[in-house]
């Protein structure tokens, strides 16, 4: 189901939600129903829930745009409001970017276990097949050890065989920061969260479609939230997307 954020206003930028079968529209029409019962908006919800026809792909240059054009972007989403009336609407209700904070090394030394600490805050790597998650098969989200910024979602993990935690995208592409790492000899796309900095392992380019990538992540950096946990730890946006 292809999906955006419920808005309450405007029309040059409507959001809409489109379903592909009677299940979605049925998911959808509730997730409406509920958040309007809710009362969070002043306004009445305006978005749309319309059948699915046909999917225009966007220029190439509006794709990764944030990647490609991180100024503009960053200038435009600052200029937009979006932040500021998402911060003042979900206040109280959901984790915000100013909850995603880093301690200091000492209290993160204090927090993490020496392991944690090596792989976060050293660029270290936990032994294959002996680590948390990397058979873990229940549904939830996965998010940083040290900021609680959400990262990754199990419906887009998969078995790599590798013996780490892998995944065919981000939770959340903007809590993701990719780098080039030219260590042990060679050229790689290092992986970090973007709040707390934390090292989280790298990306590859041999990963299932429809992605084809594949991000090796390192279970010490990561915190598992099973789906029926996550309004009580303060993510119940991400409650929709589990049945």
């Amino acid at each position: 189901m292809e999906a955006v954020p419920l808005l309450t206003g405007g029309t040059q930028y409507s959001s809409a939600i489109f379903y592909h079968n009677d299940e979605q529209k049925r998911l959808a029409e509730l997730s409406k129903e509920k958040l309007e019962k809710a009362g969070i908006y002043e306004k009445p919800i305006i978005t749309e829930i319309l059948k699915f026809d046909i999917f225009y792909k966007a220029e190439d240059y509006h794709q990764d745009y944030y990647k490609k054009n991180s100024l503009r972007y960053k200038y435009y989403r600052g200029r937009s409001g979006r932040d500021q009336f998402l911060k003042e609407i979900w206040k109280g209700r959901e984790k915000d970017e100013e909850s995603f904070k880093k301690p200091s090394k000492e209290g993160l030394m204090k927090r993490l276990t020496p392991l944690q600490f090596k792989v976060t805050q050293k660029n270290g790597t936990e032994p294959p097949f002996q680590n948390e998650y990397w058979d873990n098969k229940k549904e939830g989200i996965y998010v940083d050890i040290i900021s609680g910024e959400p990262v990754f979602s199990s419906l887009d993990k998969f078995d790599s065989g590798t013996g780490w935690p892998s995944f065919i995208k981000p939770l959340e592409p903007k809590n993701i920061v990719e780098r080039e790492d030219r260590s042990l000899f060679t050229v790689r796309t290092e992986v970090r969260s973007s709040h707390a900095d934390s090292h989280l392992g790298h990306v590859f380019n041999d990963g299932p479609k429809p992605s084809g990538l594949r991000y090796c992540i390192n279970s010490a950096t990561l915190r598992f939230i099973p789906k029926e946990n996550l309004e009580k730890e303060g993510y119940g946006s991400y409650r929709s997307l589990f049945k």
